[in-house]
């Protein structure tokens, strides 16, 4: 019978995610020691877990990552940058172009693959990095920033080999012997850099 119910509200989910129209979003859910499902499209509690995207804003979003073009505006979150670029010796402007580039200021952000907040931190780095709320800008931009110092200081500060390590990771970097023949990560670097010159200039 339970899982008889869980299938009724699956589908009953995917119902509403894919029929809402303008009312489409992320949709979060746990399961609690009774067994009983939750669902919900805004998340307070950090046991509810990605169940499906909203493609739809997936869409949005790549299409809004245009310089200008951003989910929240970057002089919301400029006081914890600066405070974490001058803790870490980071250049500012290309934490504000990492944040671009990774949610475009969206601090709720959630990637495919897991990776949360402004600076898309997976689980597993952040849990490394002593992050306590991935969704929290404060503690994720410290814990992006922290992160970005290790990758700079590791490749000797070589900015485009520390972007690409944040993009796909130390061991791709290692075994290539510089940036990976990806494109999407070519093309992260690229465009990072390129903000990093736009933020620069402003």
């Amino acid at each position: 019978m339970k899982n008889y119910k869980l299938h009724a509200i699956l589908l009953l989910a995917a119902g509403l995610l894919l029929t809402s129209g303008a009312a489409v979003a992320d949709i979060y859910k746990y399961e609690d020691t009774d067994g009983v499902v939750h669902f919900t499209d805004a998340p307070t509690d950090r046991r509810f877990k990605i169940f499906m995207r909203d493609i739809q804003k997936d869409r949005r979003l790549r299409t809004n990552f245009g310089f200008g073009k951003l989910a929240r505006n970057p002089e919301e979150f400029d006081s914890i940058i600066s405070s974490c670029s001058r803790e870490f010796g980071v250049d500012k402007a290309l934490v504000k172009a990492v944040i671009h580039a990774e949610s475009g200021y969206n601090p709720n952000a959630v990637s495919r693959k897991g990776a949360t907040g402004l600076m898309q931190l997976m689980p597993s780095t952040a849990q490394g990095l002593k992050v306590a709320d991935s969704f929290n800008p404060e503690d994720n931009i410290r814990g992006g920033v922290r992160y970005l110092r290790f990758l700079l200081d590791t490749f000797k500060g070589n900015v485009s080999l520390a972007l690409a390590a944040y993009n796909a990771g130390l061991t791709k970097v290692a075994k290539f012997g510089g940036i990976p023949p990806y494109e999407e990560t070519r093309n992260y670097v690229s465009k990072v850099l390129n903000y990093q010159k736009s933020y620069l200039s402003n």
